[in-house]
């Protein structure tokens, strides 16, 4: 049906994003892993459309589910700070297919150390979702994502093959869990690290009115540190709950007797928890966070209050995913 466009505004969000469900349904649209096998071309028209509907020049005859669809396929594939297209590994709506394989093998493939090592080393080198994510205001060379890489793949592999090592007379679901922990002790270097010209030259922040005001590198920790613990509650459910199931199940005399479905049962099984933790991960915090003028650094708060007054008690950034 059409709709009138006149008060249409598409960078509303069309649920509030000040609460948690608002922010959930809104995560469920964009991550939804059917978006990347849109085609290129639609992809470019969702773009088109949405930078149309900004200037307020729209085709004859535009409807506002076409619109909001547009909207969708743009917040998925598009990075929200540059307006780029981002590669398809890096897409939110790419974790839960790319995600669901890796944690599913590293989850099977626990045993040994060579098994530990490769996945491990798959998993960082998939974690350029992190870079991908970032806030695009602050650049990343190619040396501090090298040096973020090989510093977060060796924590990762470090941790888990230690711990494999730490728990061979532990119970065996014990062992089972080291892959999470190796994947937690790498998300709290991966991003920080990725992410750490944010830390050292600050984060852009805005007024209420989307005007910049300065850069703040409590604003960026802030950010970084939801980003972080997002993403290791992303993980925890099916990193920690799979392993009891798949103990379980593989006592079975069925599953004894078919251990060629071990591997794919449990890459499905994570598909099913990361289906519902994707959006639920990215929804704890919201996206534009805002941070008390009080809070920030001497310097740029005694800016903010020249430039804005006490008109404007908070700053707002992009936090990245």
């Amino acid at each position: 049906m059409e709709g009138d466009l006149s008060g249409f505004n598409i960078d509303t969000p069309r649920w509030d994003q000040r609460s948690f469900l608002g922010r959930l349904k809104h995560f469920l649209s964009i991550t939804d892993p059917r978006t990347i096998l849109q085609p290129e071309q639609e992809l470019d028209w969702a773009k088109a459309m949405v930078e149309q509907s900004r200037m307020g020049v729209m085709p004859p005859g535009t409807q506002v589910e076409q619109l909001l669809y547009a909207k969708k396929l743009y917040d998925s594939a598009f990075h929200p700070d540059t307006g780029e297209k981002m590669n398809m590994i890096g897409r939110m709506s790419f974790q839960v297919p790319g995600g669901m394989i890796i944690t599913g093998f590293m989850l099977h493939f626990y045993r040994t150390v060579p098994a530990v090592i490769f996945w491990q080393w798959v998993n960082q080198s998939f974690a350029l979702v992190n870079y991908t994510n970032r806030n695009a205001a602050s650049p990343t060379s190619v040396r501090q994502m090298a040096f973020s890489y090989l510093t977060a793949t060796t924590t990762a592999v470090a941790t888990a093959v230690g711990m494999n090592m730490w728990t061979k007379r532990a119970p065996p679901l014990v062992c089972r869990w080291v892959p999470f922990a190796a994947v937690a002790a790498a998300n709290c270097v991966n991003i920080p690290m990725m992410r750490q010209q944010e830390l050292i030259q600050g984060i852009s922040v805005k007024d209420k009115n989307q005007n910049e005001v300065g850069h703040s590198q409590r604003a960026a920790a802030l950010g970084i540190t939801q980003v972080v613990i997002s993403r290791i509650a992303m993980a925890a459910p099916g990193m920690i709950l799979l392993p009891v199931i798949m103990e379980r199940l593989e006592k079975l005399d069925f599953m004894k007797k078919a251990k060629v479905l071990h591997v794919p049962l449990q890459v499905t099984l994570c598909g099913c928890f990361l289906l519902f933790m994707v959006p639920v991960a990215c929804a704890l915090f919201p996206q534009t966070c805002e941070l008390p003028v009080s809070c920030l650094e001497r310097e740029l708060r005694d800016t903010v209050k020249a430039k804005v007054g006490e008109s404007s008690p908070y700053v707002y950034f992009n936090k990245g995913l």
